[in-house]
Parts: C-alpha cells; structure tokens; sequence
C-alpha cells in the first residue's frame, strides 16, 4: 500500500485543469501569491487521483469537467482523505445552474467559481489560503548559476522563454474597457491590440483544442469572439503578472521601444496594402504586429539575466539579439502552436520562398520592407522594382501614396 507522505515545510497545490492555458494560468496566480509553492498539474482525473494517493496538498484547484473521471470523483476523493483541517478545495466549472451547485455543495468545497474567472477575485481567495505571517510571497528573479555564462543562459531560456514584454498597461486597459456588466470586447480588442505578447498569448489559448475545434483563429478579434470579454481579460491579466512581463532596464526599453515602433509600423502597412488589395487586413495588421516577437523575447530573457546579477552592455544586447532572435521567435510560435498560415505571414517580412506564394505572402514582404524604409525617393523606385512590388502590380507612385496615408 503507498505511503501518504508530505513534506511540513512545503506548501502543495494541485491544478487539475484540462485547458493548457488555464493551467498556465492558475500556476502563475498560485506562484504570485506563494512563490515557494509546490505546484502539481494534471490535465486528467485519473492522474490526478493518482497523485493523491501518494502525497496531501494544502490546496486543490481542479475542474469540475476533467475527462477521465466523473465530475465530482476528485472533490469526493479529497474529502476521503478526512484530513484536519479540511482540505481547501476550489472547484471550477462551466455550470451555474442551481442543480449543479447543490450537488457539488454536499462535499463542502471552499469555492464553487465558474468560467470564465475573475482572475482579481481568485487572486483574493489564495492570499487567504495559502498566505500566513512569515511566509514568502512573490519574488524577484532567482541568483543565476555560479560560473553562468550570457550564451548558456539564453540557450536554456530559448525553448521555455514566457514571451515579449508588454508595452500596454494590462490593468489600465482592461479597466478602460469596462462597461456595465463587465469588459467590453470592442473596447478590449482596442486597447489589447497594440501589444505583440497579448496578441499572441490570446490567438494561442483561443487556438487551444479545448477552447475552439473549427478554422484556426489568426486574430485577435477572432480570440476574444472564441475566449469571451471576462476570459480575455483574464488571461491578460496573467501575463501581466510573469516574471519580467514589464522591463525596468533603460537601456533594455529603449531597445524594446524601437521594436514596438516597428512592429506596429508594418502592421499598419500589412493592413493598409491589404484593403487596397482587397485581401484579409485583419490577419496581415496580426502577422506585421509579431514580426519582432523573437527580438522582443530575447530583451525579457536579457531582464531576467540582469535581475538575477548578470552583466548587461549594449555589445551584449546586440550581440544577443542578433544570435538568438529569430530562433527565440520561431521557438515561440511553434511552442504556442500559432496557425501555420500565420506563421508563413510573419516569416514572409524577412524572405519567403519563391514557389507557390499568395498574394498575402507578397504583401507582408513588402510591407516588412516599408516599414525599413527610408524617405528618399529612390528608396521608393528600388522598392518598386523588387519581385514583391512587381507581381502586386505596385509601383513607386503607388509606394509614396502608400507611405503618406500611413505615416501621415
């Protein structure tokens, strides 16, 4: 028979959710209230109930639809521990009915919260719980390694690195966009879209199998038509609250700063060429606004590599971008299983292969070369004359037409 042990110094949560991103989620609102803790994730019940049989969390998060099981075996099987005191146990379900919510009372869950969650509220229950005089809350980075080099650093950061940092004020936006009974959406899509990593990190959770089985979702108003206002919000406010979401280094912002500049640059010249060409501006304004994600990426590493002791000179900086950028981005977009049509979009503003491409390719590499682009006229005529510019039927007239209107 296994053995019931736990640790007294460590403080264990178990997440059983089937939704990646929710999972994600919930781990970092643990981690930012109880930075020490222990957390456990399971996308099914039966391995959730394994877990159980050979350790005692001091918290269970876990939804009520996790494949596997029926719908109230974990609450049931954490009860059966008869622990005292209880343990705490916060179910999460989509059903609000009353029927629903009686059912699960019976077994005496600390809180019954349905989706999508209000990540503010939730944050508040867990200080409760898990929180006690003398015990840590969120911490800065950790000391790096003695003997750490920069390049080993970024090499061990490229495959699980959280993304860009945030230019927009998460907060700030999601509070600007409230209307009478929560986010507006239109409103929302505004404020957020600005913003590479939340344009990103919401086109990837609406993509997730569990949130959408029809045509891939490549914007960002096809992601919050999918996530939902209360959902969206929620899930930005999570990436706010990562380590190194916001850059506190000058010399690391004024970097961040020129990316951002450019990326919304060809963004808008992806969607103004897109409307004159009557293609798909929405899905190219996404493509031009992640066109520096890898870059972007790498300065948040460069933050947490300088929060924890290391080094920083602007030689580092750009030596680092210029080796780890586009594999940080590629990393990336695969990692969070951006569409594949998409991702051909983003790549289309460095170089694009020259059999087979559409129209929306062309126009993304054109775009991604306005966006460089100087104002001397024969800027215009050299563009004009690329193979891009030439199969689009788009002539140097046309590119300083094009300039105007998007520059001003």
């Amino acid at each position: 028979m296994m053995t019931v042990v736990k640790a007294p110094d460590v403080t264990r949560v178990l997440i059983a959710e089937p939704d990646p991103h929710i999972c994600e989620m919930l781990s970092e609102v643990v981690l930012s209230v109880r930075s020490d803790a222990h957390v456990e994730v399971c996308s099914e019940g039966v391995k959730a109930v394994q877990w159980l049989k050979g350790a005692v969390p001091d918290l269970v998060i876990a939804s009520r639809e996790l494949p596997g099981v029926d719908d109230l075996s974990l609450l049931r099987a954490v009860r059966f521990l008869r622990k005292q005191p209880v343990i705490p146990f916060i179910l999460l379900s989509d059903r609000n009915d009353s029927a629903s919510v009686r059912e699960a009372v019976q077994l005496a869950p600390t809180a019954y919260l349905t989706k999508p969650l209000n990540i503010d509220s939730l944050r508040l229950r867990l200080q409760g719980l898990l929180l006690e005089d003398g015990v840590p809350g969120a911490t800065d980075a950790p000391s790096q390694a003695p003997g750490l080099t920069l390049t080993d650093f970024l090499e061990t950061r490229r495959e699980v690195a959280d993304g860009a940092p945030l230019s927009v004020d998460v907060q700030q936006a999601i509070k600007r966009s409230q209307g009478p009974s929560g986010p507006d959406i239109t409103l929302l899509e505004q404020a957020l879209t600005p913003d590479p990593q939340l344009v990103a990190g919401l086109i990837a959770a609406a993509n997730s199998a569990i949130q959408h089985l029809g045509e891939p979702i490549q914007t960002l108003h096809q992601a919050l038509a999918t996530l939902g206002a209360m959902q969206g919000a929620s899930l930005a406010s999570n990436m706010a609250l990562k380590r190194c979401a916001i850059l506190t280094d000058e010399a690391l912002i004024s970097r961040a700063n020129d990316f951002w500049a450019l990326s919304q640059r060809t963004a808008n010249y992806a969607a103004t060429l897109a409307r004159m060409l009557e293609l798909d501006h929405e899905r190219c304004h996404c493509a031009g606004l992640l066109r520096n994600l890898g870059d972007l990426a790498v300065l948040r590493c460069l933050q947490e590599w300088s929060l924890s002791g290391g080094a920083l000179s602007d030689e580092s900086i750009t030596r680092s971008l210029a080796q780890y950028s586009a594999a940080f981005g590629s990393a990336l977009r695969t990692r969070w299983r951006l569409p594949l049509e998409l991702r051909e979009l983003i790549a289309a503003v460095y170089q694009y292969n020259t059999g087979g491409v559409t129209r929306e390719v062309l126009l993304m590499n054109l775009a991604g070369q306005m966006a460089s682009l100087g104002n001397e006229e024969s800027a215009f005529d050299t563009l004009a004359k690329s193979k891009a510019a030439r199969l689009l039927k788009i002539n140097a007239s046309d590119l300083e037409r094009l300039r105007k209107k998007v520059e001003g």
